[in-house]
């Protein structure tokens, strides 16, 4: 369930309508409609997340163009969210399928992002996950390693 936007007398109705228009637009994405990312982000916006820097809106596109080509499926379900001044948070989990990852099965992954808003766009986005848990623990040989290591320590 998803959890209201929180506020203060400081927060202005733009930076909570820009969250709630991200919030929208991701829990729609699908791969015949990623030019909706167009109405969310900034042209210079920066996308940062545990395996990726990416510059500018023209380069992000392509990056998600070439991820949901490569994937059967990837869809965000969000939990909650909150927006303090030009700054938000969003906590979601990301199911995915890769028919090169565990014979395409689905993967949730839980994570957090992070976003920087500015004049109703997104003008920073930063992922926080385990790329382990999505990815590494997926592949043959690699993923038994990287679950081992986790039990070590404890995870």
């Amino acid at each position: 369930m998803m959890q209201s936007t929180a506020t203060s007398d400081h927060i202005s109705s733009s930076e909570a309508a820009t969250l709630e228009r991200f919030i929208h637009v991701y829990q729609a994405l699908r791969k015949d409609n990623l030019d909706t990312l167009d109405t969310i982000y900034s042209h210079d916006v920066v996308f940062e997340d545990p395996a990726h820097r990416i510059e500018g809106y023209d380069n992000l596109a392509r990056y998600f163009d070439t991820m949901y080509t490569n994937v059967t499926d990837c869809r965000f379900e969000i939990h909650d969210h909150a927006v303090n001044g030009d700054i938000a948070f969003i906590s979601w989990t990301m199911t995915l399928s890769h028919p090169k990852l565990e014979g395409g099965a689905e993967r949730a992954v839980k994570g957090c992002t992070k976003l920087g808003l500015k004049e109703g766009r997104v003008v920073m986005h930063r992922d926080f996950f385990d790329l382990g848990e999505m990815l590494y623990e997926a592949l043959p040989v690699l993923g038994s390693a990287v679950k081992m290591i986790k039990k070590r320590l404890g995870q």
